[in-house]
């Protein structure tokens, strides 16, 4: 299989000016700039509004003693006028933010305890992408995290964050029929989920619960 070969770049871009619009849960910036065409020539200057998001991990949780995934359900803002209900079923997740100095690793930990009760035993890197690129700079690192579901309380969440968060512990077919079904329906839960289904006997022969493939 050949690569894909990429020749644009970040000296493809001028960036004229960058401006804050708005600062709070999330910050928005405009960009000012003009970009470099496939065919060589310069675009005339434009304008575009970006939300400046940090970074943020995320990781499906999955006890592979007992072939089930813990799943956490809590409300979504973007989704109160676009999905039959604005409570989501999603992976844990969180935001690096400078009042904790954290990897990834570290921050997954901490929100794993705190979103679903649960400590991680260890973890696979499944893969880093970009949230909603035309609009926002998040990145999303995302990993497979071993844990044990007997120990999953039923709710999860910070008070004082705002969080209410109900725990799900199901089988991994009915979460891979979930999103088959569009019942999952945000990404970050349906690639993890996919992933697992096209890689559970490799993560279980990792994890040493099956002979080698």
């Amino acid at each position: 299989m050949s690569a894909i070969t990429q020749t644009s770049s970040a000296k493809n871009i001028k960036i004229k000016n960058r401006t804050s619009l708005h600062q709070g849960f999330c910050p928005i910036d405009l960009y000012t700039l003009e970009q470099q065409r496939f065919d060589g020539s310069w675009t005339p200057e434009y304008t575009r509004e970006f939300v400046a998001k940090k970074s943020a991990v995320a990781a499906l949780p999955y006890d592979p003693k007992l072939n089930r995934v813990v799943l956490i359900e809590q409300l979504r803002i973007g989704a109160i006028e676009q999905n039959a209900t604005p409570w989501l079923i999603e992976i844990v997740a969180g935001v690096m933010d400078k009042d904790h100095q954290e990897s990834s690793e570290e921050l997954i930990r901490r929100e794993m305890l705190e979103e679903a009760g649960l400590e991680i035993e260890t973890l696979i890197p499944i893969h880093d992408y970009f949230s909603s690129p035309g609009y926002s700079t998040e990145k999303l690192q995302l990993f497979c995290a071993k844990v044990d579901s007997t120990k999953a309380p039923k709710f999860g969440g910070l008070k004082d964050e705002h969080e209410d968060i109900k725990v799900h512990v199901v089988s991994t077919e009915d979460a891979f029929a979930a999103v088959r079904c569009g019942q999952i329906n945000n990404a970050a839960t349906i690639i993890a989920l996919q992933w697992l289904e096209l890689n559970l006997q490799r993560v279980n022969y990792k994890w040493n619960l099956i002979a080698s493939p």
